[in-house]
């Protein structure tokens, strides 16, 4: 049985992961330096051994980190985006690790081909095998194996929530026991096929001695909170895992963090993945590699376009507006100039609409296609924003948002993007605020390098052509 043995189950993750990357290292060295290879290289090479040195060096990093960033915690409600999220950071830092170490030692002689090749190799093994033991795991539990126990204390609408969430990913392996509660005796008609109610509170002490339990969750309301602490040392002294649905928990984040104020618990009502400094540096890296490499290979279609919007039109090639960013502060974002040149009260405090008599012929060509924003790739190489974030407005209409919109301003938590969640869901220029913010609040409070890769392919994949783009 798997159950029960968790650590045994994170250590085998942890020689999985090592193998393969001895399956990526075989791989990438019969590729590369195998003469009957079609991409072998012709010019001589280091030895295996120091190319084994340096994997060895890589592997450590790679376990290190994966211990550090809780790669190898056993959750079963861990997603696999989630997993591969991980796994993809840490060897993306593991990389630039072996790197550093290569640059310091004055190690200039090694392939680029073959490390190119290992880490594609570690990448894609890591993720099959990740892939088919999450998938493997899925259909056991399904069928009945490996599964968990929990009893819900209270029958409320917190506690129905988590059954029928638990209901809805089988996958988890995860199975109600019944349900506690001091007033209700049995569920309403609505809710017959739920798992019974097996009485009051004062039952569970008992029900925990003659059953096999894994967790108690306590789904009780804030006025019988007094009644926590009883439930909680009960469970421990039984050894089991105790979870608290708080009341209110339709206020908090989807990731809510603790705090601790000397010996007073505090919660963060939004918690903010981008707030930690490694996913601050990790995002702001790729930013300016991701910029730079875009800059490179548009720059014959820059200056197409800075040219003709020269000869089509007098003024300026670029237009620079002011935008609300990060932390509230104003920077000047950089456009494509797509309209004549008119008063700048007007272009800051009108939208543009449907047919706008400013914009110039190639301007319209612009918006229609996206063209006019491929500046703002020098924005983000200043710091000024992202690829990928909340779309930046305009002074005058973050201050009437402010007034209308509930939790307009929490997206300026995070540095603005080119493109967000918002845009490739759809809302972007006249489209309803309300969904355009909760589409952000619900990429800062969800950031991770996947999503913001999926954010990017689907940017990609569905072209820039968009029918709200005035």
């Amino acid at each position: 049985m798997i159950r029960g043995h968790e650590k045994l189950i994170s250590q085998l993750y942890v020689l999985f992961d090592l193998f393969f990357l001895l399956v990526a290292f075989g791989f990438a060295w019969l590729l590369k330096f195998n003469p009957n290879s079609p991409f072998a290289s012709t010019l001589k090479h280091l030895p295996m051994a120091v190319y084994f040195e340096w994997i060895l060096f890589y592997g450590i990093c790679a376990v290190t980190l994966g211990y550090i960033l809780n790669l190898y915690t056993t959750k079963r409600k861990k997603t696999l985006i989630t997993e591969m999220s991980l796994v993809i950071q840490i060897h993306i830092y593991s990389t630039l690790l072996l790197l550093s170490v290569l640059f310091f030692t004055g190690t200039d002689h090694y392939s680029r081909g073959f490390l190119i090749i290992f880490i594609v190799s570690t990448l894609v093994c890591i993720g099959l095998y990740r892939l088919a033991a999450k998938m493997t795991l899925s259909i056991l539990r399904q069928k009945g194996f490996n599964r968990q126990y929990v009893l819900i204390v209270g029958a409320g609408k917190v506690g129905r929530k988590f059954y029928r969430n638990l209901e809805n990913h089988p996958e988890f392996g995860v199975e109600v026991f019944g349900f506690l509660d001091d007033n209700l005796t049995e569920h309403n008609p609505e809710y017959a096929d739920y798992k019974p109610i097996l009485g009051s509170l004062d039952l569970l002490e008992s029900i925990i001695e003659k059953e096999t339990l894994d967790e108690v969750v306590i789904a009780l309301p804030l006025s019988a909170h007094e009644k926590y602490k009883k439930i909680v040392a009960i469970c421990e002294n039984a050894g089991l895992r105790v979870l608290i649905i708080p009341d209110y928990y339709d206020i908090l984040p989807a990731k809510p963090q603790f705090q601790m104020l000397d010996d007073l618990p505090v919660i963060n009502i939004r918690d903010i993945p981008l707030d930690e400094i490694r996913n601050r540096l990790f995002k702001r890296m790729f930013d300016i590699l991701f910029s730079l490499f875009i800059i490179l290979i548009t720059s014959p279609v820059l200056l197409a376009i800075a040219l003709i919007v020269k000869l089509t039109s007098p003024g300026s090639v670029i237009f620079k507006q002011e935008r609300v960013g990060m932390n509230n502060r104003t920077f000047v974002m950089y456009k494509f100039r797509s309209m004549r040149m008119d008063d700048d009260k007007v272009n800051n405090t009108f939208w543009t609409v449907k047919d706008d008599q400013r914009r110039t012929p190639f301007g319209t060509f612009l918006r229609r296609t996206s063209l006019d924003e491929l500046p703002q790739f020098f924005n983000v190489l200043k710091g000024d924003m992202s690829v990928v974030g909340p779309r930046p407005e305009r002074p005058h209409f973050v201050n009437l948002f402010k007034e209308d919109v509930p939790k307009y301003m929490i997206k300026h938590h995070v540095r603005p993007g080119i493109t967000g969640w918002a845009q490739i869901n759809g809302f972007r220029g006249d489209t309803s605020i309300v969904k355009r913010v909760n589409c952000d609040l619900f990429y800062i409070e969800n950031w991770s390098f996947i999503l913001d890769i999926k954010i990017i392919a689907k940017t990609i994949i569905t072209g820039f052509v968009n029918k709200n783009a005035y």
